[in-house]
C-alpha cells in the first residue's frame, strides 16, 4: 500500500486526504494547530460560537460533485438552507439599503430601481455568466496547466477568449452598467477572491452567476460542519488524523520528498508528500534552499490577497436591522482598494462585512443574545502598533452601529475577541499575514504557484495558493486537481463519479 502524507488540515489537505484515502492509500495528517480546518475554524466561549474564517457557502454544484468522487451526498452530512435574503447591502453617505435574494425576478426588481433600465440588462449579464461559468469549469478550473501552451489549444483557446481575460471587472461592468451602486453590487464578489475590481480580470464576472443564479446557503450547526464531514469521509476510507503536530521540516532524499520532521523532532515517512500548508511558508521554511522552486524572490514580487481585522462579538439582545450576510459600502472605492493594495494603511472609509449566524442558527448564540462576526479588509504587512488595534476597533464599532442602526452597541457587548493579520501569521503561517493568500490579480490568475515541485518529483501543494485559487469550494477543486496529478490524469473537467 503506498503511504502519503498531507502537511496541514485546511479544506484543501482534508479532501486531497480523503480522495487518496479511497484510492487505497495510507494516509496521515499532520495539523499544526489543535483542531483541524485551517482558516475554516471556529471556537466557542460563553456559550457563542463562531466560524473563524470563511463564512459563505457558495457554489453548491462544486461541493456535491467533490463528495459524490467520495462516494457520499452532500445532505447525508450538512443540512443546508438557502438564505432569503441571500445577503443586505447599505450604502455608506446615503439612506440606500437593499436586500438580494440570488432569486431574479426580485433582484431584477431592485435594480431597476436604483438604475432604470438595468433590469433586462441584468439578465443578459447574467447568461452571459452562466455561460462563462460553464466554460470555466469544463476547460480551466478543473485541468492542471504546466505551461502557457496548455492554454492554447484550439478548443481552449477559442472557448478562452470569450472569458474576457484581458479587461478588469470594473472596465467590463462599466460598460453596461452606469450607476455607482449597481456597480458595486456587482464587484463586491472579488472580495472573496481578494482582489479589487480594478486590477481583477472580467472572466470573474462568473461570480455573478454563483451569487444570483445558484444562491448562498448557510449549513446549520456552521461552517465548521463542512470540515467535520470531510474528517469523517476520510476516516471512513482510513485517513489518519494528528493534530497539535507542526511540521519543521520536509524531508528530501535523491530528488523526493521522503517524509517530515515534526518540531517535536519526531520523523514520518511517505512516499509522497502534499502541503496544503501556506505555500510560501513551505517554499521557504520548510524546504531546504535547493529543493524550492518558488524561493523569497518569488513571493516578495507577488500581489498578496488582503488581510483582515476581526471582531467576533457575543451582543446581549437581538439585532433585527441585520440579515445573516450583510455589507456595508464605502464611498469611494477606489481610494479604498488604494489603501489595501498601493499605499498601504488603515482605510479611513473602508467597506467591510458583517455575519449574524444567529439570525439563522439559535445554537450560534444563547438566546436572546446575538452572534456578529465583523470583518474589515485591510492591507497584508500593514504595521500595527497595540494603540493601533485599540483605535481601529472603535472605528469599526462606530461605523457598524451607525452603518447598521446598532443601538448601545458598546454596552451591549458580553464577548468580544479581536483578531488581525498578527494572528493569521502565528496560527497558520500566512504570508504577509494574508488572510487568503495569492490575490487574483490579472497576472495571478492563470499562473498561480503550481501544484507539483519542480525539484521534488513527489512533492504535491494544495489549497489557495495554488491553482484555482481562493476560496472553499475552490480548494476543494484544488484538492481534485492534486488528485489527478498524483493518478496520473490529464483531463480537462471534473472527475467522472
Amino acid at each position: 500500500m503506498s503511504t502519503a502524507l498531507v502537511v496541514g488540515g485546511g479544506i484543501g489537505g482534508l479532501g486531497t486526504a480523503a480522495l487518496l484515502g479511497r484510492r487505497g492509500f495510507d494516509v496521515t495528517v499532520v495539523e499544526k494547530n489543535a483542531l483541524l480546518g485551517g482558516r475554516a475554524n471556529y471556537f466557542e466561549a460563553d456559550g457563542f460560537r463562531f466560524d473563524m474564517g470563511p463564512s459563505w457557502y457558495l457554489m453548491p454544484d462544486v461541493f456535491e460533485h467533490f463528495f459524490a468522487l467520495l462516494g457520499e451526498r452532500v445532505e447525508d452530512h450538512l443540512d443546508l438552507e438557502r438564505l432569503d435574503p441571500s445577503y443586505r447591502i447599505v450604502f455608506r453617505g446615503t439612506e440606500l439599503e437593499v436586500d438580494m435574494y440570488s432569486d431574479l425576478d426580485r433582484d431584477v426588481e431592485t435594480f431597476e430601481r436604483l438604475e432604470p433600465g438595468s433590469g433586462q440588462a441584468l439578465r443578459t449579464y447574467l447568461d452571459s455568466s452562466a455561460e462563462q461559468y460553464a466554460i470555466a469549469i469544463d476547460q480551466f478550473m478543473y485541468r492542471n496547466h504546466d505551461s502557457f501552451f496548455d492554454f492554447i489549444d484550439r478548443k481552449t483557446a477559442m472557448q478562452g477568449r470569450q472569458l474576457h481575460v484581458f479587461e478588469n471587472m470594473h472596465k467590463y461592468i462599466s460598460r453596461t452598467f452606469s450607476t455607482d451602486a449597481v456597480q458595486k453590487i456587482l464587484e463586491y464578489q472579488l472580495v472573496f477572491l481578494g482582489s479589487s475590481p480594478y486590477n481583477t480580470p472580467a472572466l470573474y464576472n462568473i461570480m455573478s452567476h454563483i451569487d444570483f443564479n445558484m444562491g448562498v446557503f448557510y449549513p446549520r450547526g456552521g461552517i465548521y460542519s463542512i470540515i467535520r464531514a470531510l474528517e469523517a469521509i476520510g476516516a471512513k476510507h482510513g485517513v489518519t488524523y494528528r493534530t497539535g503536530a507542526p511540521v519543521e521540516q520536509i524531508l528530501t532524499d535523491g530528488g523526493r520528498a521522503s517524509g517530515v520532521r515534526l518540531a517535536s523532532g519526531e520523523e514520518l515517512y511517505a512516499d509522497l508528500v502534499v502541503s496544503n500548508a501556506d505555500m510560501a511558508h513551505t517554499e521557504t521554511t520548510l524546504l531546504p534552499k535547493e529543493a524550492r522552486t518558488y524561493p523569497e524572490r518569488y513571493w516578495a514580487r507577488k500581489t498578496l490577497a488582503p488581510s483582515a481585522f476581526i471582531l467576533y462579538l457575543g451582543l446581549q439582545g437581538e439585532v433585527p436591522s441585520l440579515t445573516h450576510h450583510n455589507l456595508a459600502f464605502g464611498q469611494d472605492w477606489k481610494r479604498s482598494f488604494g489603501q489595501i493594495f498601493d499605499d498601504p494603511t488603515w482605510p479611513d472609509d473602508p467597506s467591510y462585512y458583517v455575519c449574524a449566524p444567529s439570525r439563522t442558527d439559535p445554537t450560534a448564540a444563547p438566546e436572546g443574545q446575538e452572534n456578529l462576526f465583523v470583518l474589515v479588509p485591510v492591507a497584508p504587512g500593514l504595521s500595527m502598533t497595540d494603540a493601533d488595534i485599540v483605535t481601529y476597533r472603535q472605528k469599526a464599532l462606530d461605523l457598524l452601529a451607525t452603518d447598521f442602526d446598532v443601538p448601545d452597541l458598546e454596552s451591549r457587548i458580553v464577548f468580544e475577541r479581536t483578531y488581525t493579520s498578527r494572528d493569521f501569521t502565528a496560527d497558520y503561517n500566512a504570508y504577509g499575514g494574508s488572510a487568503l493568500g495569492l490575490a487574483h490579480t490579472m497576472k495571478q490568475t492563470a499562473f498561480r504557484p503550481n501544484n507539483i515541485s519542480k525539484k521534488l518529483s513527489n512533492l504535491y501543494y494544495v489549497g489557495a495558493s495554488t491553482s484555482p485559487g481562493i476560496g472553499m469550494p475552490i480548494c476543494l477543486i484544488s484538492a481534485e486537481l492534486a488528485y489527478k496529478r498524483i493518478i496520473g490524469d490529464t483531463s480537462s473537467g471534473p472527475l467522472p463519479v
